[in-house]
């Protein structure tokens, strides 16, 4: 039997997480970020399924061979995950193993589904590489604030509520992103056009999340605003952590420009909910 644990019973799972995994599961077991987590036991968890609260994905953890959870994935998903997933109007059921034995047990589980997968790249930055003179020349007229408390009561930026939606996307109030994360904006004509913030965190790394409105992408934001997210990271001996598709070749190039190292893949899955 699959059942959800609550937030307070999170920290049971966290000895069954992969070391080197991904950095979004720990910030949900750890509750910094929020998710849901279902479990075979409740008591004495040996595998699980993280629903991550941005809706951006579901991380299988734990024993890939324990059969008494596996065998009940389908109608799991079927009977609970998909009416539940239809309110949020999520429409693709994405997952990746916590570690890369899960791989071969996902493609098993899932063989009778519309089954697709990409390839992902985690890298992370530690100050001996970071590449500071690869800062980009910007047109004038951008100017990269941080995002501070202050930046919300400030009446001439015309889409506050754009930043604000972000930032809740990955964190259940802006409040709680300010108690733990950090992160910059670029204004343009009393606009906010390009975010980089901690969208993830566990401990003291840092998880990226980078965004260009699509009228102002093509013009090195997303690098400059990078440097100065990461600068920040640095200086206070925190970690910054990069996941992107490997097919997301702009995403690549900034991360590699700034001095990122690639320090593990992974496969992501796909299918159709509806």
């Amino acid at each position: 039997m699959i059942i959800e644990l609550d937030k307070a019973e999170y920290r049971k799972c966290r000895k069954i997480l992969h070391e080197q995994g991904q950095l979004e599961a720990l910030a949900v077991v750890e509750n910094i970020n929020p998710g849901r987590i279902f479990v075979d036991d409740g008591n004495n968890p040996a595998s699980g399924l993280i629903w991550l609260g941005n809706n951006d994905g579901f991380i299988f953890f734990g024993s890939e061979q324990n059969e008494s959870f596996t065998s009940e994935i389908n109608g799991f998903i079927d009977n609970t995950i998909r009416p539940e997933a239809k309110k949020v109007q999520l429409k693709w059921f994405e997952a990746m193993g916590n570690h890369e034995k899960w791989g071969p047990v996902i493609e098993a589980i899932f063989e009778h589904r519309k089954l697709g997968s990409w390839n992902q790249k985690v890298y992370t930055l530690h100050l001996e590489d970071y590449r500071e003179q690869s800062v980009p020349i910007t047109e004038f007229g951008y100017e990269v604030l941080q995002i501070e408390e202050e930046l919300f009561t400030d009446e001439s930026i015309k889409n506050i509520d754009f930043l604000q939606s972000k930032i809740v996307e990955f964190w259940p109030s802006v409040e709680a992103f300010f108690r733990s994360g950090k992160g910059y904006c670029i204004i343009h004509q009393n606009e906010v056009v390009s975010v980089c913030f901690s969208g993830f965190v566990a401990g003291n790394v840092h998880g990226i999340h980078i965004e260009t409105v699509k009228a102002h992408q093509g013009k090195k934001l997303a690098q400059r605003i990078a440097h100065r997210f990461v600068k920040d990271c640095l200086e206070n001996k925190i970690i910054p952590y990069w996941d992107c598709m490997e097919m997301n070749k702009p995403s690549v190039a900034v991360a590699e420009s700034l001095g990122f190292k690639n320090v593990f893949n992974y496969v992501g899955y796909e299918f159709p909910l509806e």
